[in-house]
């Protein structure tokens, strides 16, 4: 953890962004993900304010209202004994895209819902080459499955071009707006309006991230740990009469949600279990010695997130049991080492989205408690399968059934 400590907090570009699959880095855009040195400062003095806790915790009346809404569909499609079977991985994606699309694009909700869905289009595409052999200039020839990718790809750029430019046109009657393009837009207008600090095609690769680590990372975060709580009973009651008790029966605010602790161990115990992603990659930029090994330059150098995350010397003994209880005094307090939870990972370089990620998480399980009691449906096949994200290989089907709680908007 130490070696992993000296990479991650490193400010001095000594190790860099590794971009392994083309497709990805095409996916993903150059944005705050993938760029580094002085580029990565100029995307992130832009980035950061749209993140603010304050303008996040406006936000979460519309992550739970989104949540509301996906409940309602459930809700109605229960037998007359009031339970449903349904496959809660595949609903979570659209949950999680549905809030994307709002928190990100509020105001052009409906054409960011269309790029979503060519990003997505994309998404599988570029998930589909993950294992195959990277052949030099490959990607440069016209084979089916690239002209395909150049395609989705235009017509994501061109479709988030047209909503930034109605934006920029319309910005002095009605101000860029409150979802978090509107927040980098401000953030990136510069006082002489002569020299934005990202050009279009670098917001436009902002937005590409946004819809990726907004929506695929978040969704499997639901997925496991609705999964832990419903092989973990006592912990669901538990959780359900804090959410109850701190939430009553209505929409959980930003302020309602930061008093749901054991909520919040829950959802970090998840995480380190189940991290979203299981290794980080970074480059060595020059000759260096980690860990007291000589490392040439231009070595790939791989983070195990889930390996460290079930390290024993990490964690102790009960190091791959569930018990959220070792987040009771924090997360720097709950291994041997302050920096041992890597799921968002660690130092300058870690993830901008954490609490958007978090908040988010605890709003959505929050609605679900409030309205249903589940278990797992028998059907269910254990085996998370890594590719990019960690997630349920069959799905994650579950049986739901309503509480006699009435529920107030």
């Amino acid at each position: 953890v130490n070696v992993v400590k000296q990479v991650l907090s490193d400010r001095s570009g000594l190790y860099p962004k590794s971009i392994g699959n083309p497709h990805i880095a095409r996916l993903l855009g150059k944005g705050l993900v993938l760029t580094d040195g002085d580029d990565w400062k100029r995307h992130r003095k832009v980035v950061h304010p749209a993140f603010n806790m304050d303008k996040l915790k406006m936000m979460t009346v519309t992550m739970s209202d989104c949540a509301g809404s996906m409940m309602s569909e459930w809700k109605a499609k229960m037998d007359k004994g009031g339970s449903v079977e349904i496959d809660l991985s595949h609903h979570f994606e659209e949950l999680t895209a549905d809030v994307i699309s709002h928190t990100a694009f509020g105001s052009s909700y409906e054409q960011g819902k269309k790029v979503f869905l060519a990003q997505r289009e994309l998404q599988f595409l570029a998930f589909s080459t993950v294992f195959n052999v990277q052949i030099p200039a490959f990607r440069y020839l016209p084979t089916e499955k690239n002209l395909k990718i150049w395609k989705l790809d235009k017509e994501v750029r061109t479709m988030l071009m047209n909503i930034i430019k109605g934006r920029l046109a319309t910005k002095d009657i009605m101000g860029y707006g409150n979802d978090l393009l509107g927040l980098m837009l401000e953030a990136c207008a510069p006082e002489d309006r002569q020299n934005p600090l990202l050009s279009m095609d670098e917001i436009i690769d902002e937005c590409k991230t946004f819809f990726f680590a907004g929506h695929d990372t978040s969704s499997h975060l639901l997925t496991w740990t609705m999964f832990l709580l419903s092989t973990h009973p006592k912990w669901q009651e538990k959780l359900r009469e804090e959410v109850l008790r701190e939430c009553g029966n209505g929409v959980p605010t930003g302020d309602m949600l930061n008093k749901l602790q054991l909520v919040n161990m829950f959802l970090l115990e998840t995480l380190r279990l189940y991290a979203p992603v299981s290794a980080i990659q970074r480059k060595a930029g020059s000759d260096l010695e980690v860990g007291g090994i000589k490392v040439p330059e231009g070595t790939v150098l791989t983070i195990p997130i889930a390996t460290i995350h079930r390290d024993k010397e990490v964690w102790g003994e009960d190091a791959n049991e569930f018990k959220p209880m070792r987040f009771e005094n924090g997360v720097t307090r709950a291994g041997k080492h302050p920096n041992a939870l890597l799921s968002f990972s660690s130092g300058p370089r870690s993830c901008i989205g954490q609490n958007f990620a978090m908040i988010e998480a605890k709003a959505v399980i929050a609605v679900i408690l409030q309205r249903f009691s589940f278990s797992l449906s028998p059907k269910y096949v254990h085996a998370p399968m890594d590719v990019i994200t960690l997630r349920p290989k069959f799905g994650l089907p579950m049986v739901l059934k309503s509480l006699e709680i009435p529920y107030q908007r």
